[in-house]
């Protein structure tokens, strides 16, 4: 194995690993929600999305907020909104991040979750499970739960800034 070899494969060791700590950090945190018409607002996975764009990157922040996504409807602490719910969220912070290299990126997250997220519910998830759930209501259910996480996720990106822990 070449030294290029070797280093990509520890960078994506490290995103792997980060991945799993941000998957497990919200499936810990997932009794944490505030029940919104059919859906169940999740603040936490909206912070774990935030974190995940900005340290990971979009595709390995989505991928994440699928795995949670997945395993909180197995667990019943999520419904089917949760995927609209969390990975446009998170590809969006991923992709400001990706242009900007800002922290505030993370506050991006609701325009994933909002606009894409609830549109996606109300066209496709919604009829899906026989519920009548009109885009405005979701919007302000998915809003309601994004941005105070987007917010909370910054919040933890500036702490570990400024503790010196190295975060890219």
């Amino acid at each position: 194995m070449t030294h290029e070899n070797a280093s990509t494969s520890s960078i994506a060791l490290r995103r792997l690993t980060v991945a799993g700590l941000l998957t497990a950090t919200a499936l810990l945190l997932s009794g944490v929600s505030v029940p919104f018409g059919p859906t169940k607002c999740f603040p936490f996975q909206h912070a774990v999305n935030a974190i995940a764009g900005v340290l990971l990157g979009p595709w390995w922040a989505a991928g994440a907020a699928l795995v949670t996504s997945i395993l909180r409807v197995a667990m019943g602490t999520g419904t089917l909104f949760a995927f609209p719910g969390s990975i446009p969220g998170a590809l969006a912070v991923g992709l400001a991040y990706r242009f900007i290299r800002k922290d505030w990126c993370a506050l991006a997250e609701p325009l994933g979750t909002g606009p894409i997220g609830a549109t996606l519910s109300a066209l496709l998830i919604a009829p899906a499970m026989g519920k009548s759930v009109g885009l405005w209501a979701l919007q302000g259910a998915f809003l309601t739960s994004a941005i105070p996480g987007c917010i909370i996720g910054y919040a933890v990106i500036l702490g570990l800034r400024k503790s010196g822990i190295k975060v890219e």
